[in-house]
């Protein structure tokens, strides 16, 4: 998931939240039946934790094709195990899907997104096992759990796994019927999860529920949250020149002395790289980029203003920066995070790179790019206008290889997943701010694109980090009272769940 803490995008100052607010907020919701939810959500916490340790222990990476069966079906066994009467395997020509159903004998029903593959890593850049699991104490947070998939994104459906499972330890019907779509694939761009959604069992289901949710921790270090009303497109790709496809240089590496009488296919590709942005290294300069992008309406960055974090340089100190571009205020800077179009350079890779030299001529160089994009721009407008402007100065030989992404999402402020969110913050005691749109990606548009067209956002509390780096990490018992851990993560989508069935009815 593309999952970012929104950057620098929190911060509003937050009232204090005991670590029993959420308990609360959830007996004050009605009877003796929430009350029973959570005590059954605090006696299941240490083997919920196992649970999730176990899920962390099987990764689905999908770039490298490791445990694509054996992640779909134990996707597949924890939705059942939660409480999904039905739950099955969704063929879609590459990483498999997960659709659940659950009905509570409820009037509303409401969707629920999970992604169970997680991002590759590197054990030796870990203080811990990746797979593991292991609780330590971390300075300023308390205990975590450190594993890859802790908070991105396992740790928190996990949480909401937990929760349906309070209920039904506790015997209390569920206030809303339930539709889980799961994919496998999230981290190289969902690239078949509309396939998935144009099953029609699995789009009728959709269809018929009040919004889309995805769980996610939500709290930054102050504890407030955001809550985002969107989210940047994405499209991650390759460019490769080669002297295969170009017709020139060679088609292998050759010794580097020859560079004297035989053109460089590497030299090529950052001849195009450096066509893709102006002068200034950061605005794109792809041809008819801003054809179609939406500037900031004033709601929306009021919403940003009121959302800027008080230290700015604690903010640049956590990203390791001193300026931000154009050396702009901390406020313009964060318009620009939030409404600026953007393509960067994940990597280059060509010829020899290991120690010392080794004088080749590369006859192969590659750039790995993502493309960020904004509401109203496409993932099919952005690769078309990329391929057009490469081909235009004579670099249509360039290979672009487009490995996944999706356009940007965008979810109404008075939508019934957003309004529940509100509400059930308010009740539990956090301040809160809306937030027009989050930098990272996540697959949204499948949802509040054509043809579903419904409001789909994130929800959660809880705190985390790491996500696509080592040493990730999951909150699991709080050292701030004003931060929830573990167990009170699941009882606010316990909460969350009452207050989507309470606001779904007309008002």
């Amino acid at each position: 998931m593309r999952i970012d803490r929104r950057f620098m995008l929190g911060g509003a100052a937050a009232l204090a939240l005991a670590l029993g607010a959420a308990d609360q907020a959830a007996v004050a919701r009605d009877d003796s039946g929430s009350a029973k939810v959570v005590a059954a959500i605090k006696a299941d916490k240490q083997a919920s934790i196992e649970r999730l340790r176990a899920w962390i222990a099987l990764p689905t990476i999908a770039n490298m094709g490791m445990n694509v069966p054996q992640g779909a079906e134990y996707m597949r066994q924890l939705a059942l195990d939660a409480g999904f009467q039905k739950a099955r395997i969704v063929e879609t020509g590459g990483v498999p899907g997960v659709f659940a159903t659950l009905d509570a004998g409820a009037k509303d029903t409401l969707a629920i997104y999970f992604m169970y593959d997680v991002k590759h890593f590197d054990p030796a850049e870990w203080s811990s096992p990746p797979l593991e699991g292991k609780l330590v104490e971390r300075p300023g947070e308390g205990t975590v759990l450190v594993g890859r998939g802790a908070v991105n994104q396992k740790g928190p459906e996990m949480a909401f796994l937990t929760a349906l499972q309070g209920f039904q330890t506790a015997g209390v019907r569920l206030p809303v019927n339930l539709v889980l779509v799961a994919e496998g694939e999230e981290e190289i761009g969902s690239t078949n999860f509309p396939k998935m959604l144009a099953d029609p069992e699995v789009a009728a289901a959709v269809k018929r529920s009040v919004g889309v949710v995805m769980p996610s921790t939500g709290q930054s270090k102050d504890g407030s949250v955001s809550v985002d009303l969107g989210a940047k497109g994405v499209v991650e790709l390759q460019l490769v020149s080669s002297g295969e496809h170009w017709g020139r240089g060679p088609a292998k590496d050759i010794h580097s002395s020859l560079a004297a009488n035989v053109d460089s296919p590497a030299w090529r590709l950052v001849k195009a790289l450096n066509t893709l942005v102006a002068d200034d290294g950061h605005t794109p300069a792809i041809d008819g980029w801003f054809d179609n992008v939406r500037p900031l309406t004033a709601r929306e960055k009021q919403l940003i203003a009121a959302e800027l974090p008080k230290d700015e340089e604690s903010v640049k100190k956590q990203l390791g920066i001193k300026h931000w571009i154009n050396d702009e205020d901390f406020l313009a800077s964060a318009y620009r995070l939030a409404s600026q179009p953007t393509v960067n350079i994940e990597g280059l890779v060509a010829g020899y790179t290991g120690p010392g030299g080794k004088t080749v001529l590369p006859g192969r160089a590659e750039a790995k790019l993502d493309l960020r994009l904004v509401p109203n721009m496409t993932k099919e407008e952005a690769v078309e206008k990329l391929k057009a402007h490469l081909a235009k100065r004579g670099f249509g030989d360039i290979e672009v290889i487009v490995s996944g992404g999706y356009s940007p999402t965008a979810s109404p402020e008075d939508s019934v997943i957003v309004r529940a969110a509100a509400a059930t913050l308010e009740k539990a005691g956090i301040e809160f701010t809306l937030f027009p749109r989050r930098a990272g990606s996540w697959p949204g548009v499948v949802f509040t694109g054509p043809p579903l067209n419904m409001a789909a956002g994130h929800f959660g509390v809880g705190r985390g980090g790491g996500a696509h780096a080592p040493d990730e990490w999951l909150l699991i018992v709080s050292s701030n009272p004003k931060v929830a851990g573990y167990e009170q993560q699941a009882v606010m989508y316990a909460d969350y769940l009452y207050e989507v069935a309470r606001l779904a009815r007309p008002r």
